[in-house]
């Protein structure tokens, strides 16, 4: 590989991830199954004391 095509897939790739990071993020943030589950739990719960109140 030559020098000037070296730099010019350096130059593309730095392009590449700036551009990345300034797209919008249309993924919500991971959440594990065990959160999950406890998040589940929790409305249960909650659903149960409302219904009893």
């Amino acid at each position: 590989m030559n020098r000037r095509k070296k730099i010019n897939q350096l130059l593309k790739a730095h392009a590449k991830k700036a551009s990345a990071k300034l797209a919008p993020k249309n993924k919500s943030k991971y959440i594990s199954k065990a959160d999950r589950l406890k998040l589940a739990a929790e409305s249960s719960q909650d659903s149960i004391i409302s219904a009893e109140s």
